[in-house]
């Protein structure tokens, strides 16, 4: 397996464990949807693995590689983990070019220059280098946003709530544009999500957070 989760425990301090002994096992190139109501923990889960969050005990390997461990804990900007967050996090007095470069500090200009052409024909949205986040549609931004993390060339990207913030209308179409995104970038992804159409529609598997654990589940019986 590509991503292997083992033991994975975590709570905040002084609180109800939110994360126990969960078990996971990823496939490259699979889009994975974690399940849950809200405050079931998704987003933490993400957190940990992206090193946002320590884990209280358990592992996680990429490739046969410790990302964390009981003795082991690698930086977050070290994992090669691209994350999305809710909200987008996009620097509204950027660019779109900007945003979508923002990370490649020690790249030169010409290497720049051509991951940006790159992730602009990926997500569609070549002419609009030069708008600012205010200027784009939600799904636009999101677009952006998944390009950003994308052009640091992560090995694994994670997505938390990517549909919540969307207009009922667009989600169906802007679900499948993140599938064509994922799927042509032959990226593995982990997104966290409260709406099983958003899991059915996308994922290639499904595993529930449910009472602190992950409960894999087939997609034809959900």
């Amino acid at each position: 397996m590509y991503i292997k989760i083992h033991n994975l425990s975590f709570q905040y301090e002084k609180a109800h464990p939110i994360l126990d002994d969960c078990e996971a096992s990823i496939k490259q190139g699979d889009i994975v949807a974690i399940i849950g109501n809200s405050g079931s923990g998704k987003s933490t889960f993400l957190r940990v693995l992206a090193g946002l969050e320590k884990s209280d005990r358990g592992a996680c390997y990429i490739n046969d590689e410790v990302i964390f461990s009981d003795q082991v804990f690698t930086e977050p900007h070290k994992r090669k983990i691209g994350m999305v967050f809710q909200d987008y996090a996009l620097f509204p007095h950027l660019k779109v070019s900007d945003n979508i470069t923002f990370g490649l500090h020690k790249k030169s200009k010409e290497e720049k220059e051509q991951t940006l052409k790159e992730m602009m024909m990926l997500i569609a949205l070549e002419g609009k280098e030069s708008y600012y986040p205010h200027e784009l549609s939600g799904g636009q931004q999101q677009r952006v946003a998944i390009a950003r993390s994308l052009a640091s060339k992560p090995k694994v990207l994670l997505l938390d709530e990517p549909f919540s913030n969307l207009d009922a209308k667009l989600k169906k179409q802007i679900r499948q544009d993140l599938k064509e995104i994922l799927r042509k970038s032959e990226m593995t992804c982990i997104f966290a999500t409260h709406d099983i159409e958003d899991a059915l529609d996308i994922a290639d598997d499904i595993l529930v957070l449910e009472n602190h654990k992950l409960i894999k589940h087939d997609k034809n019986y959900v």
